[in-house]
């Protein structure tokens, strides 16, 4: 594999939560063990987010995928029989640390994203990969829709504008049924934050847009219901002992001033 990053503009931001995934597997193997990132770590090029990254958006991007996970898993406990979905897939490797193998899992990502995930990561038994524009919705006809579905986004809807979003939701619910949806969002000031940090990582071609300042107003304009909203750093606070003063500082606030959410909706 090349030694440079092969994606450029939005889909290069695919190699921050990776080189998250290993710098905390590494520092806090007690709260997160991502054992297939790690296996990555000399095969793609993380060198320029290291030099520019800090502790803090680290955690923040780890945070994120392990709350999302506990719901995965939550939702799997369940239902015995289900699908998982996860639109913008990149090179996220829930699927390995989650380890169901009874479960339908979807990956879904743009065509030159998905070429470099089945080079990297494979395709296992019970996990199907898909190349496809997730806002076009004809993933949703290799799925059986019959079937209970939890559809996750991470760090993907940042990158769009909220009409766009408000309306895939609404066609999802209509031809999801039995769906949920699980997404992380960020309050405006998060936004502005977040924005500056992918910009010093040396990408300044993946601006964001998407802002969530009011939960309950956006499942009201998608129609649908609001199941939970969580922030991404409680137990993380509890149990990494080790973490930087400033970085904890961080991590509260974030929480308690409600800049980093994941969003849990029900169709």
């Amino acid at each position: 594999m090349s030694k440079g990053n092969e994606l450029n503009g939005v889909e290069d931001t695919l190699y921050i939560p990776l080189a998250a995934r290993i710098y905390v597997s590494e520092k806090f193997p007690h709260f997160f063990y991502d054992k297939k990132a790690l296996s990555l770590k000399f095969k793609i090029q993380t060198a320029g987010i290291d030099d520019n990254s800090t502790e803090f958006f680290y955690m923040d991007s780890v945070c994120r995928q392990e709350t999302m996970d506990v719901k995965i898993k939550k939702f799997l406990d369940e239902n015995k029989k289900a699908n998982v979905v996860f639109l913008g897939a990149g090179l996220e490797t829930s699927y390995n640390r989650i380890g169901n193998k009874t479960a339908n899992f979807y990956q879904l990502d743009l065509p030159d994203v998905m070429e470099l995930r089945k080079r990297v990561l494979g395709n296992a038994e019970n996990e199907k990969l898909i190349s496809g524009d997730m806002f076009e919705l004809e993933w949703i006809k290799e799925i059986d829709t019959s079937l209970p579905t939890l559809i996750s986004v991470a760090g993907v809807y940042e990158y769009f504008n909220e009409d766009k979003i408000v309306d895939m939701i609404k066609k999802m619910k209509a031809q999801l049924p039995n769906g949920e949806l699980i997404f992380d969002a960020t309050n405006s000031k998060g936004l502005e934050y977040a924005n500056k940090y992918v910009k010093k990582t040396g990408n300044k071609n993946a601006q964001m847009y998407f802002r969530l300042d009011n939960p309950i107003e956006f499942a009201n304009k998608t129609h649908t219901e609001l199941i939970s909203v969580d922030g991404f750093f409680k137990d993380a606070l509890k149990t990494c002992k080790n973490l930087k003063f400033k970085t904890k500082i961080y991590m509260y606030f974030a929480d308690k001033l409600k800049r980093t959410m994941i969003i849990h909706l029900g169709f």
